[in-house]
């Protein structure tokens, strides 16, 4: 029996808008002229280009000139943290935290290897760091600071100007990993502390294969990818044509839906979060209650195994997660949640559900519909919930203690 769809992976990627499809199709047959081309077929397709900068710009509250297209968010957290190095070599010291996205880690592992110092902040059990700890990790040899505006996994949304103002201070670079932010909620980087800042079009109605990295303007910017004069010489590579006019397309809807999909995530995901925690025992959320994404609640359910959960949900057609999309795959709990301090006890069995515009009342009704039944036959079956395992709950709270 076929179920329909109840999508609640948000965070993971989005569906595209149907208006961002009819834009970019034409760019697809009719318009595919190479935008370097001095020919006026070839112009107008530069033009177009041009439009969907000016158009994520908006969205940003930045300047067009300042918008360079990528192919993704991890191809846009490589480009700066390598640029922010390349702007100052004689520095080899990076701040960073615990929680960031595994294409921010991994290429800060990798530079460790290549000799650099990287300090990884720690965050509280709410997922916020400690501004102490980073001003006194911050030194004249500190290069860059690279944090994520909010929380892939928990919405989380860091203090971002008072990290950019610290950062300042010494002189380092700040970048900002916002593929979760932009769409979500506002921003304005006229007036921030920003100097590079990254964002991914398929987290916001466009389509995978695109994205954009902010660079403010004066900034001494390196190139990470060489070749041709493309995006003034900054990145290298024939245009993703239909794709960049689609994020372009995707950016000024966002901004036109922005203040009313704000309220509606919020008020679906607290009626979610809310109905949960009063009628399931042994469970809690995750994360910072006040400052998080308005569409994200991860709620940990004790004595149970998130992938049990999730199966069990996709039997009912409901899409969910365990964590982030891009580390799904490993049976490994979430380094995210480890960081936080969360017990084992319910680390295991957190579950993030991410919402967005397209989110309806009755697709929340049907979750609160099935959700209680799915943990309660979980937890029936469940060995930790029984006295045998007495012992692992003894064992965690000691070490609480």
């Amino acid at each position: 029996m076929s179920v329909e769809t109840i999508y609640l992976d948000n965070n993971a990627t989005t569906r595209i808008d149907p208006l961002v499809v009819e834009a970019m199709l034409p760019y697809l047959t009719t318009y595919y002229g190479n935008p370097s081309s001095m020919h006026t077929f070839g112009g107008q397709v530069g033009k177009a280009i041009q439009t969907a900068r000016s158009q994520v710009a908006a969205l940003l509250g930045a300047e067009p000139s300042e918008i360079i297209f990528t192919s993704c968010g991890s191809e846009g957290n490589n480009t700066a943290i390598r640029a922010a190095l390349a702007a100052q070599s004689d520095r080899k010291h990076i701040i960073t935290t615990q929680v960031e996205h595994p294409c921010v880690m991994s290429v800060c592992k990798q530079l460790e290897k290549q000799g650099y110092t990287v300090t990884y902040l720690s965050v509280d059990r709410q997922g916020q760091i400690d501004l102490l700890e980073l001003e006194a990790a911050l030194t004249g040899n500190t290069a860059l600071v690279t944090t994520m505006y909010a929380n892939n996994e928990t919405g989380t949304i860091f203090p971002i100007e008072q990290i950019g103002s610290l950062a300042k201070e010494y002189g380092a670079t700040f970048h900002v990993d916002a593929v979760q932010a932009v769409g979500k909620i506002p921003l304005n980087l006229k007036t921030s502390t920003i100097d590079l800042l990254t964002l991914s079009g398929h987290k916001l109605h466009a389509p995978k294969g695109v994205g954009a990295l902010y660079v403010r303007r004066g900034y001494r910017f390196r190139p990470f990818i060489l070749g041709g004069h493309q995006e003034r010489g900054r990145r290298a590579g024939t245009e993703n044509v239909a794709s960049i006019v689609a994020l372009g397309k995707a950016a000024e809807l966002e901004l036109i839906h922005l203040p009313n999909a704000v309220q509606h995530e919020k008020k679906l995901r607290d009626r979610l979060e809310k109905f949960l925690l009063s009628t399931i025992a042994d469970c809690e959320v995750n994360g910072d209650p006040k400052n998080r994404l308005p569409n994200t609640t991860n709620i940990g359910f004790k004595f149970i195994e998130g992938e049990a959960i999730l199966l069990s949900l996709d039997r009912y057609g409901i899409c969910a997660s365990s964590g982030s999309a891009c580390t799904s795959g490993s049976l490994e709990p979430s380094h995210v949640l480890r960081a936080m301090g969360i017990p084992y006890t319910i680390l295991h069995g957190s579950i993030r559900f991410s919402l967005s515009r397209y989110t309806t009342d009755a697709e929340i009704d049907h979750v609160l519909e099935v959700m209680p039944s799915i943990i309660d036959r979980l937890r029936a079956l469940s060995p930790f919930n029984s006295e045998a395992a007495g012992w692992l709950q003894e064992r965690e709270e000691a070490l609480v203690k």
